[in-house]
């Protein structure tokens, strides 16, 4: 047994670990905490800054409990647009040296996850390779970055087509512990708070595993109006949000609203 998570990484560090025991700690960790906090990275290095940054904070010492493959740096770092110009053997090249030197979980960043049919298999190689969920945003055609919003153009998705693409993933899925994270981008396409709700609930009756919301205004109160209205939902599932745009919302206002995970 373990008195706290940190000597419970210790011992992994120290041992290593495997693609099963690293995939399934995003879902322990969900069970066990009511706030994950998850960090992007794009190579080994930005990995193992974020296994190994720990901060005194009060009497207790923080850390993140994840990592976060983007799209957006990964693409930048190697020289590239983010406009889905990576391919996803390349995206896995960028996580097996992630994998290499670290032992936290990661949640990867898939864009809008292509084609049904492509997404398939995307969803078996992450599985299969120990990364723990893959969040896909409910949009066609050309990538566009979505702190754009509205400025350039972007298509969002059906609802049953999204739906379809959450369906059929969770169906080829390798193992149960793998999760599938719908991100509904009504607000940053202006929408409305409706639109929003009506596909959050769509997806998760599809079977989506997490939902994230996300928003370009600063003052963040689309957030916090969707947090509010999606804690009055009969089923729900984890809740994430990227607050990027509005970072003056602490963790615990955000933990109090009813969210589970922070992409930093």
């Amino acid at each position: 047994s373990f008195s706290t998570s940190s000597s419970m990484d210790e011992a992994l560090r120290s041992l290593g670990t495997t693609p099963t025991v690293r995939l399934n700690r995003l879902r322990r960790l969900l069970d066990a905490k009511p706030l994950i906090r998850v960090c992007e990275v794009h190579n080994g290095l930005s990995g193992l800054i974020v296994e190994n940054t720990r901060v005194e904070r009060d009497t207790s010492e923080v850390e993140f409990d994840a990592m976060w493959s983007s799209s957006l740096t990964d693409s930048t770092a190697k020289g590239l647009p983010d406009i889905e110009a990576v391919d996803v053997t390349s995206r896995l090249n960028s996580v097996n040296q992630i994998f290499e030197v670290t032992t936290k979980p990661m949640i990867f960043d898939g864009d809008t996850g292509g084609k049904i049919e492509h997404f398939e298999f995307t969803v078996r190689s992450l599985d299969r390779v120990g990364v723990s969920a893959i969040i896909i945003e409910d949009k066609v055609g050309d990538k566009r970055n979505s702190l754009f919003g509205s400025d350039v153009y972007q298509e969002q998705d059906t609802i049953e087509n999204f739906s379809k693409k959450i369906n059929e993933g969770k169906k080829s899925q390798v193992t149960s512990d793998f999760m599938i994270i719908a991100r509904v981008e009504s607000l940053i396409l202006q929408k409305g708070m409706d639109d929003a709700l009506n596909r959050t609930k769509a997806y998760i009756a599809a079977g989506a595993d997490g939902i994230m919301i996300h928003s370009k205004e600063k003052d963040g109160k689309e957030v916090i109006n969707f947090c509010e209205k999606f804690q009055q939902f009969e089923t729900k599932v984890p809740l994430i949000v990227e607050p990027s745009n509005f970072a003056h919302i602490t963790e615990t206002e955000l933990q109090d609203l009813g969210v589970n995970v922070i992409i930093y």
